[in-house]
């Protein structure tokens, strides 16, 4: 049996799908990190789906959850952006 892999950060890792939990907390290192800075637009819904390779419906859970923490902010009709602290 063999097994799919990808690389990530100059390694084989298996290419399973990260969990809800796992892409909010790497979306919020990556905004601690200066990746998104404060009052940047994140990528939409489609893009994060593509890069964590998950369903838009699971963006929006993360995205949710980063809400609810006070780590990004929506603006209805122009997207989500990094909250200022």
């Amino acid at each position: 049996m063999s097994s799919t892999l990808c690389r990530r950060d100059d390694r084989d890792v298996p290419a399973i799908p990260m969990s809800s939990s796992q892409i909010v907390d790497d979306l919020a290192e990556r905004i601690r990190a200066g990746e998104y800075p404060p009052g940047s637009q994140l990528p939409t819904y489609a893009a994060l789906a593509a890069l964590y390779d998950v369903s838009p419906a699971t963006v929006a859970i993360v995205i949710r959850i980063l809400r609810d923490r006070g780590v990004v902010v929506g603006v209805p009709g122009r997207g989500t952006y990094v909250a200022n602290p």
